[in-house]
């Protein structure tokens, strides 16, 4: 164990900095992280081993008890639960014969739920081993049992059990055609790096993970730092629930992403990227690390880039499982080796980011369109799309459609014709923007893709007229009362007390009073909570309360106060013990009519 363990530690050269990789490993080859492990870390990392006890209970996919031999997850995103998702976990639990959340005695097998993977228009999904399983069906599920009997490696698996489609269905400027490797670094450096930044600049491009900064402002910010140690981060945790072009941009497209890292790399001065990539893509790693390598021989990552004096190279780092290192700071301390907890802020990233130097972190999709921008030019761009929202948005459009899949559409374009073109049918609403965003219902299809009426980081999730509301909202607010990183009280405390009050009011034990008190609620966690993911925790509720207020109201009782539990039952010990059971020993919660 600890020959495995040193050599795990000199292959990331003892660095605290790369501790979640480490411990990556360890979980891999050990299905947990030990106390001697945890001895060791501490010693040969020179760092507290509570610190590493901490990041260990932070990660979902990081434990501290023995998993199963073969550990696998079944996601539990709305837009699997709609496909059939609780049947077959409880298919594969009888079948394997394991408790959900629990592990076999025998220790080959664990099963559980997981958040949602991001195969969201190949459900339902999950993983095995860390590795991606798509469109899950019993008769995948028997042939999983048999391999997992006889003890089949996970790379000796089936292919068609691990088959990943991009389903791109819609192109418009940026997917219609993948630029030539180099040809936006040659563009740039031919123009110019400041001039390059000034066709950001009017291209209008913002942010494409939702929040909308505009690039060129941040990217001009960060090169304007005295400091001159800078670093770029590739954010492609995409966590959000319905989210999955980041998994096809960098299947699919990765080269292009990278051009675009090494653009803005050049603009900002800085040699060192990173790619954060989200643990459920653990399939793409590999490949990323293959087109990296590709990029180096070609002369387009490294030293002297191009011939052009140009220094920069990119490095994959892999999460563990958690929804908050999408926020960027949170990114940031996950980088570090830390737990993901976002930062107060200021001073922001751009000045003190990763190891609080000026650190530009931009999405995905943003690097992507950036590198595409530097060959086109910035006014190619700004001319589609609106005043507000210059360009195009990739969206990840699942849920009740006949195409689902990957669309790019200019901003500005309606909502009823997204619908039209996936082939979407008696809608009851759509989710966009993911949990985090907005339910808009049947009477709102006129509205805009556009940051200035529906932004969204690219989730389109559909719902046709057979959904109930309520149990769409009830998967969300579990979702975000799971996914807390627990750090300020208001986020922590408030997630859980919501998913308890609306468990209430769903199930039918709720009054008036407890709607007036969710309501009341949801606006102390949007308000108060510290990071733009925990304020936006409770936007499914308040976004259907506001639309569907009748669907509360129908799940009420008929009485003012219910109690949350049995009080005369909880007293059936006590008349027991007494030898009592006349009426003056029962205990009334409720007046009597």
């Amino acid at each position: 164990m600890q020959v495995f363990m040193q050599s795990v530690v000199d292959k990331y050269q003892a660095s605290s900095t790369r501790l979640l990789h480490i411990l990556r490993e360890l979980q891999t080859e050990f299905q947990h992280i030990s106390p001697e492990a945890i001895e060791f870390l501490a010693t040969a990392l020179k760092i507290e081993r509570t610190q590493i006890i901490s990041v260990v209970e932070f990660y979902s996919f990081l434990h501290l008890t023995p998993q199963g031999k073969y550990d696998l997850l079944i996601s539990d995103s709305i837009t699997d639960q709609m496909l059939g998702k609780q049947a077959l976990i409880e298919f594969a639990s009888q079948l394997l014969q394991v408790g959900i959340s629990e592990v076999r005695a025998d220790g080959l097998v664990s099963l559980n739920n997981t958040s949602c993977t991001g195969m969201c228009d190949q459900g339902p999904a999950g993983l095995i081993n860390g590795y991606a399983l798509t469109h899950l069906n019993e008769s995948h599920i028997k042939t999983i049992h048999v391999l997992i009997e006889h003890q089949v490696a996970v790379a000796e698996w089936p292919d068609d059990l691990f088959t990943v489609n991009d389903n791109i269905q819609q192109s418009n400027l940026l997917l219609d055609h993948e630029i030539k490797q180099g040809t936006a670094i040659a563009a740039s450096l031919q123009r110019g790096l400041p001039a390059t930044l000034v066709e950001i600049d009017i291209s209008g491009l913002r942010g494409r993970g939702g929040a909308g900064f505009k690039t060129a402002m941040k990217w001009r910010f960060c090169s304007e730092e005295p400091e001159t140690e800078r670093y770029v981060v590739c954010n492609a945790d995409e966590g959000e629930p319905g989210t999955f072009k980041d998994r096809v941009l960098l299947n699919t497209y990765a080269h292009q992403v990278f051009e675009g890292m090494t653009l803005c790399a050049g603009i900002i001065g800085a040699e060192q990227g990173f790619l954060y990539l989200r643990a459920e893509y653990l399939f793409l790693y590999q490949k990323l690390l293959a087109t990296l390598a590709e990029r180096r021989s070609n002369n387009l990552l490294g030293n002297n880039i191009l011939q052009q004096g140009l220094n920069f190279d990119i490095e994959i780092r892999l999460g563990a499982g958690a929804y908050i290192c999408g926020e960027e700071s949170a990114l940031i301390e996950s980088l570090e080796g830390k737990r993901g907890i976002p930062r107060n802020r200021p001073p922001y990233p751009v000045s003190q980011g990763y190891l609080n130097k000026p650190t530009v972190v931009n999405n995905v999709e943003t690097f992507f369109a950036a590198a595409k921008i530097a060959i086109e030019g910035g006014q190619w761009f700004a001319d589609v799309g609106t005043e507000q929202s210059q360009g195009t948005k990739i969206l990840s459009i699942s849920g009740d459609c006949q195409r689902p899949g990957i669309y790019e559409y200019p901003f500005g374009t309606q909502i009823m014709q997204i619908l039209n073109d996936c082939g979407a049918k008696n809608v009851l609403g759509v989710q966009v923007g993911g949990p985090s965003g907005t339910f808009i219902s049947s009477a709102e299809f006129k509205r805009t893709l556009a940051f200035e009426d529906l932004a969204t980081g690219g989730s389109f999730i559909i719902f046709n007229q057979s959904r109930n509301i309520l149990d769409i909202v009830k998967n969300f607010t579990h979702f975000f009362a799971h996914e807390s990183c627990g750090f300020c009280t208001p986020c922590r405390v408030g997630t859980s007390l919501l998913q308890k009050q609306l468990d209430k009011i769903v199930d039918g034990h709720g009054s008036a009073g407890d709607v007036a008190a969710l309501e009341e609620l949801c606006q102390l966690v949007n308000s108060n909570s510290h990071c733009g993911l925990g304020q936006t925790a409770a936007n499914p509720i308040l976004t259907t309360l506001e639309r569907y207020p009748e669907l509360y109201a129908k799940q009420l009782k008929d009485v003012s106060y219910e109690p949350g539990f049995d009080l005369d039952a909880s007293c059936a010990t006590t008349r027991r013990l007494a030898n009592r059971d006349d009426a003056g020993a029962h205990l009334a919660q409720v007046e009597e009519s």
